[in-house]
């Protein structure tokens, strides 16, 4: 019986891969001649299925000029100090009052002081049209300035006139806040100095549920983006608001995947910009503990076939495993400075000797089940 057993144990079923085994065909390269054999001492020999690289201190440097791959950079637009003043643009509405003291006023009916004229919205070309007057420019102008410009228009028509203006912004003067906010929907920029950090706070500030935002400007045909922490830490990128700009704030999309004998099989988002493997593995809840192989933990990455390099300036396959060993000081410094991408996978391997532990519990239990019929016989 425990002939049968030991010759059994290979076959034991396991929760995980043995580190020797996912690794078995780690030495076989690609000669220069396109044969496949064993790696030798030509440096420039290339893995044929896999690229197997430690994460050690002598090799983080190297590993982090390679590719960021499942990482989609955007850019961003910087802070632009401009004047805080409200300068109009088409689209805007004005409201005009004109207060005229003389009688017999063209623009005021006998007995009348003021007359309201009917809202007017700026026009493409930056004019609105004016009784009297006809077209004028208020484009580009502040209120006060548009104010005076109309009613020095005036003076040639009534000597004593005086010009109230009120501006409401239109379209091209608002800013829309879409989702990820306490209070979405368009807001009016008061000033040419309004920020989007500004506009966030009127918003009701980003929804406390999103897991590392990420904030998107969409002006024009052109969409931004960047991280709310890092727009925090960094006065400079507090981008000053156009009219028309759309900001919306979204979940990092970002996602890695534990497998194995980890602490939790299953999909996780990034917390944060950057991840580093020792970060991802209190994340997944470390390895578990009866099963896992500390000194096995690989991390397997897909690069694109352009960034495939002979030379060691890239990875040299596009299938690319780093392997961690937790069990020594090297290992866990240079785990906490290797950083996930979006898209890997961490495989937390299995202890070998799990099998062995496997095969005594089965050979106890055997031994116990023999004891108990014994006893029940006699």
């Amino acid at each position: 019986m425990l002939a049968v057993v030991l010759a059994g144990c290979g076959n034991l079923p396991r929760g995980a891969g043995i580190q020797r085994e996912l690794l078995a065909h780690k030495n076989e390269v690609v000669k220069a001649d396109g044969s496949l054999g064993q790696a030798g001492k030509d440096t420039s020999e290339l893995p044929s299925q896999f690229a197997v690289e430690p994460v050690t201190r002598d090799n983080l440097a190297k590993y982090a000029r390679w590719p960021a791959v499942g990482e989609k950079s955007r850019a961003w637009l910087p802070r632009v100090d401009q004047p805080n003043t409200r300068i109009l643009v088409a689209g805007d509405i004005v409201n005009i009052v004109i207060w005229n003291s003389e009688e017999n006023s063209l623009l005021t009916a006998p007995g009348q002081r003021t007359m309201n004229m009917a809202p007017m919205q700026i026009s493409a070309s930056g004019k609105v049209f004016l009784p009297y007057i006809g077209q004028i420019k208020l484009s580009d102008m502040s209120p006060e300035h548009a104010r005076e410009a109309i009613q020095n228009a005036y003076l040639a028509v009534a000597p004593s006139v005086q010009v109230q203006l009120s501006v409401a912004e239109g379209r091209n003067s608002t800013a829309s806040l879409l989702s990820g906010v306490g209070r979405p929907g368009p807001y009016p920029l008061p000033d040419q100095d309004f920020t989007l950090l500004d506009l966030l706070a009127l918003g009701g500030g980003i929804s406390a549920n999103i897991a590392n935002p990420q904030i998107r400007l969409q002006r024009g045909d052109r969409t931004y983006g960047i991280s709310a922490g890092r727009l925090m830490d960094d006065t400079s990128l507090n981008t000053t608001l156009k009219g028309g700009d759309r900001i919306f704030v979204e979940e990092d999309a970002r996602t890695f995947l534990s497998l194995g004998a980890a602490g939790s099989e299953a999909p996780h988002r990034f917390t944060k910009d950057s991840l580093s493997a020792l970060e991802a593995m209190s994340l997944i809840g470390g390895v578990a503990d009866a099963r896992a192989n500390p000194q096995g933990i690989l991390i397997l990455r897909n690069y694109p076939a352009t960034a495939v390099r002979r030379d060691g300036s890239g990875p040299r396959h596009v299938r690319t495993i780093f392997t961690i060993d937790l069990t020594s000081a090297d290992g866990l410094f240079s785990a906490g400075q290797f950083a996930i991408r979006s898209g890997d996978v961490i495989y937390v391997t299995e202890s070998p000797l799990i099998g062995t532990r496997n095969v005594f519990g089965l050979i106890g239990s055997i031994f116990g089940l023999s004891n108990q019929l014994e006893a029940q016989i006699n």
